[in-house]
Formats: C-alpha cells, structure tokens, sequence
C-alpha cells in the first residue's frame, strides 16, 4: 500500500511539474522599441526571451506596453506578465536576476569627420552640434547631458527624445540618424541604442564607449538583467539558471545586435 501510495505521489508530481513547464512564459515589452523590442519580435530581448521559453519546454506570451514611466508597476506588478527582459539589475520596483550585460554611453560620430572623441573633457565639445538623449515628457537630462552642463558645455547641445514620436517604427533612432545626415557633429547615446543603428546608416559612423563609467558621482554605465514580481523567488531561481547556462547564446544575440558591453561586474542577486 505504502509503495502505491508512493507511485501516486510521483506520477501526480510528474503531471504537474509537465503542466507547469507548458504554461507560456508571459513577458511583458514595448512593441515599438528596437533593438530592445518590438512587436514583429525583432529585438534582442524578444530573442533572449525565445531562448528562455525553448529552455523551458514552452511558448512566449507577450503583454505589449510602451515602456514609459510606470512601466513596471502597469504590467508587471499588476499580474500581466511574469518577466521584464531588460531592467537596471539596481531597479527598485522588482527583483532582478544576475545581469546578463553590461553597457555605457558611448559617442556616436561620422566616421569621415575622424574626430576620436572619448571623453566628455576633450575641448572639441565646445564647438561641436552635440545630440543629447532626453528622458520623459518634462523634459529631464539624460547622465551625458548632466556631465556637459555641468562643464559649462549646453548652447552647443540638441536634445533628442527617447521616446520620440511613438507613431514612427523605432522613435528613439532619430538621435542617430540625425549623425549620419549631419544635422549634428556628434551624440551621446546609449550603447545598445547606438550600436545597433549606427551599423544600419549608409553613412560609415564609429561607436565609441565614453571613457569613464561614473562621472561627478552620476553612473554612465549600467548592469541590465531580466526582472520578476517581488518573492517570486522561484522564478528568479529559474532565470538565473538560464543565464548561468546560455551566457555563451545570449552574447551571440547580442554580437548580432552591435550592442557595446564592458566587462561585467560580480553583484548579487
């Protein structure tokens, strides 16, 4: 009796753990965001996210929400969906997984001006048209923007939005192709952003990663990780095993997406 009651067990337990691993990864992404995301799934985080849902026996589920303010606590908190592909590993509105990229600001040139600009100091800043990214609808500054205002360094500056017009595919590019047509001299960018569509302009433009990681106490670097509700430690688990094991896949996609990394830091989780 005791041995039948034991093969019960192991067969209901089997069941659900099979029931379990064919219930869809539910992530929820902005579906007007490349590279990042977008709803034709052509992103690297809906790569990363294929990657996951294979791992798992499973499909991919997708909650589509423009990533502004509110984001997470809209989707994620709210029970739409289970995972964010991409989050500050330092985020405080989840709980983040190891970060499974590390990137920074970088500058954005045309390639034929050769002006090799690495640091926000070099005195060719002065005198150049110089892209800023712009955050939110009130207008605040982006970490490249802090450090050139607070080197006296604003009437030269031309802010781009990073949401943009949310009606063309991929609004946040224009800063880029705003280099490669000459409108300005130079941007700062964000590296993910940056790499992947200075590598798709017909004018030639070098990526080239901002010298320093922390300026005037401001972070121009950052760790990004895959993000889960608060105690839903299962999953976390789950996530970081992932990345554990298909670091070497996810470093291919992002190969694959020009994204500029710096060598990861050890962090918790």
């Amino acid at each position: 009796m005791r041995l039948l009651l034991t093969l019960f067990v192991v067969v209901i337990s089997g069941c659900v753990q099979r029931m379990a691993a064919t219930e869809p990864l539910r992530v929820c992404s902005d579906p007007n965001n490349l590279p990042f995301s977008n709803q034709r799934l052509e992103g690297f985080e809906n790569k990363i996210a294929e990657l996951v849902a294979g791992d798992l026996g499973t499909v991919v589920e997708y909650t589509w929400w423009a990533q502004r303010r509110g984001f997470i606590r809209n989707t994620l908190n709210a029970g739409l969906c289970d995972v964010v592909v991409g989050l500050p590993h330092d985020a405080d509105a989840a709980w983040t997984t190891t970060p499974y990229y590390r990137s920074t600001y970088v500058f954005v040139a045309r390639r034929a001006r050769a002006l090799h600009i690495r640091s926000f100091d070099d005195v060719l800043l002065r005198r150049l048209r110089v892209g800023v990214q712009v955050i939110g609808d009130d207008g605040a500054n982006s970490p490249p923007a802090h450090a050139l205002s607070r080197r006296g360094i604003v009437q030269n500056l031309v802010g781009f939005s990073v949401y943009g017009d949310y009606r063309l595919n991929s609004p946040p590019s224009r800063i880029v192709t705003a280099v490669a047509d000459g409108e300005i001299d130079l941007a700062a960018v964000w590296g993910p952003l940056a790499g992947y569509f200075a590598a798709r302009q017909r004018e030639p433009l070098d990526v080239t990663p901002i010298s320093t990681e922390v300026d005037g106490g401001l972070p121009l670097a950052f760790d990004l990780s895959m993000a889960v509700r608060r105690n839903d430690t299962v999953r976390l688990k789950q996530l970081n095993r992932f990345i554990d094991r298909h670091r070497a896949d996810i470093e291919r996609i992002l190969d694959d997406f020009h994204v500029p990394r710096l060598t990861a830091r050890e962090q918790g989780t």
